[in-house]
């Protein structure tokens, strides 16, 4: 039972910290030349923390060798579907199953399927760069967030969760995406540049400002569309099945 507290604690501190990490625009005062080994020093935390996720869950027997198979089987064939995608004009296949997925097996499976998801997919594709650890944790929070999820009894209902989940999904990945480099992205001087020192508030609508005028929340919106129509295309077959592989593999929700 403390190692099962402990996985609780360990993801909602990881899920915390990653949100500050995308949010230091408007929490923090910072400058460029602290920006530039950022993301390196991310993904070099970012590692041991899913090692650490994958083995807490491991010995506290919310996973063993069958369900971690079932994960790899899992991010496997996300990374190839994500593939078919490729987010072109906000077209993105990859976070329909992290969805489901972390709906059937839970926040910490979420966080592990979604940025596993996106750290293979990278790899088979070579969109490795410095942005690859901050797609890792958007879309681990994702799965966060589908995990948490109510599971009414209603089969319906559980679809309309799922579907309200991708459309708020879409949106907050392509904002925390575009919010870690937006003051870099805007450059100075002008209504859309981040204020260092600025308030909450004027940082806050200039942001959105830069996200309405570049058409990030146009791309966001093709995401999240997209999204919406795999969820309530595929969400009762996929449910079904995984809740079948989830009781013969022993796997409980957590």
């Amino acid at each position: 039972m403390n190692t099962q507290w402990f996985s609780k604690v360990l993801i909602g501190f990881v899920s915390l910290l990653s949100l500050g990490v995308f949010c230091w625009p408007i929490l923090v005062g910072d400058s460029a030349g602290a920006h530039s080994g950022l993301a390196q020093a991310i993904f070099m935390g970012l590692m041991p923390v899913l090692v650490a996720i994958t083995l807490i869950e491991f010995s506290s027997g919310g996973i063993d060798s069958r369900q971690i198979a079932l994960l790899g089987v899992l991010v496997a064939l996300n990374s190839v579907v994500r593939m078919l995608g490729a987010g072109t004009a906000g077209i993105e296949t990859a976070f329909f199953l992290i969805l489901i997925g972390a709906y059937v097996f839970g926040a910490s499976f979420g966080y592990l399927l979604g940025s596993g998801s996106l750290l293979v997919s990278a790899l088979l594709t070579g969109g490795v760069g410095p942005w690859l650890p901050f797609q890792m944790m958007a879309a681990g929070l994702i799965g966060v967030m589908a995990g948490l999820l109510p599971r009414p009894t209603s089969k319906r209902l559980q679809v309309t969760y799922l579907c309200i989940a991708a459309v708020v999904g879409s949106y907050a990945y392509g904002a925390l995406m575009t919010m870690w480099n937006w003051p870099f992205l805007a450059g100075t001087g002008t209504s859309l540049s981040y204020v260092a020192g600025g308030s909450l508030s004027e940082n806050l609508g200039r942001f959105v400002n830069f996200e309405i005028i570049t058409g990030g929340f146009l791309w966001d919106t093709g995401r999240a569309v997209t999204t919406c129509i795999l969820v309530f295309l595929t969400a009762p077959a996929l449910l079904a099945t995984l809740k079948r592989a989830a009781r013969k593999a022993g796997y409980q929700r957590r």
